[in-house]
């Protein structure tokens, strides 16, 4: 079909009408914004033929601020780049030990490494067992019976779990394990010993791990105390040194903690305190 053709927009609104004719190869009609509009379309040929379409649309507005719109895009594109290489970050530092003794676990039996670091009774020294105080903080009937540990310098909160040596794995499961055969912060002949695992088992979330193992001990440094409920009794010590090593090497201490440097590493970190008599 040859020759002009002509264009004819008609647009509805509530309580307007607006007309244009334009030539379709010259261009749009301005339409106004943000509106909803039926539009008429008329083509008339030179063969005097009428075709009539119809089309509903919108018109986006402009945005009133585009440059500060721009500049605020910009920004929250590289914070959420920057949150998400921190968040990876963390998920590594925390998850990863975990997930790399879930997948290779006969090379890594971090329990036994813990186990091996306290020395059988008959190799404590006399001048460790020597003669100990009797002092005994006063009776709370308000105390729960349930025995605890809290290191507020490391964030710990958690329970003392009690199993003997065959299934000391069933207590570090959960987080705190009193060595048995050894002293109570109640009787105190030899040193009450407790250990955790630092890195923890998969299954444990963020905040769990943070609190019921021994992950930020490192933290803990001479002058800190720590507070101890046991039998509705608290028990506050106070750490003297610290250390490195793969066995025990103070004995006279009343209070030991440690737990692995690193996933499968034989060095231990040690934190030894004296019961404060307040």
């Amino acid at each position: 079909m040859t020759g002009s053709v002509k264009a004819q927009y008609v647009y509805f609104e509530a309580d307007s009408v607006f007309w244009g004719r334009v030539d379709c190869r010259a261009g749009d009609l301005p339409v106004p914004q943000e509106r909803n509009f039926l539009c008429l379309l008329k083509l008339i040929m030179e063969t005097n033929y009428l075709h009539t379409y119809y089309q509903t649309y919108q018109i986006p507005a402009e945005p009133l601020f585009p440059e500060v719109n721009r500049a605020v895009a910009k920004t929250s594109g590289k914070l959420a780049k920057i949150l998400l290489i921190c968040g990876a970050f963390v998920l590594v530092v925390l998850y990863l030990p975990s997930m790399i003794f879930a997948l290779n676990p006969s090379k890594l039996n971090i329990s036994e490494l813990i186990l091996g670091s306290f020395g059988k009774k008959t190799t404590v020294s006399t001048a460790a067992t020597a003669q100990k105080s009797t002092y005994q903080p006063r009776y709370d009937s308000k105390l729960p019976l349930t025995s605890s540990l809290t290191i507020r310098s490391a964030g710990i909160n958690t329970t003392i779990n009690e199993s003997s040596m065959a299934s000391y794995e069933d207590s570090l499961e959960k987080g705190v394990w009193r060595v048995p055969d050894y002293g109570t912060p109640y009787s105190r002949q030899l040193p009450t010993i407790l250990a955790a695992h630092r890195y923890g088992y998969l299954r444990w979330s963020i905040p769990y791990r943070l609190k019921n193992s021994f992950y930020n001990l490192p933290k803990v440094k001479a002058g800190d105390t720590i507070e101890i409920v046991w039998r509705q009794r608290k028990y506050l010590y106070e750490v003297y040194a610290t250390g490195k090593g793969e066995e025990i090497a103070d004995y006279s201490a009343d209070l030991i903690l440690y737990t692995c440097e690193s996933l499968n590493s034989p060095i231990r970190i040690f934190k030894y305190a004296r019961l404060l008599e307040v």
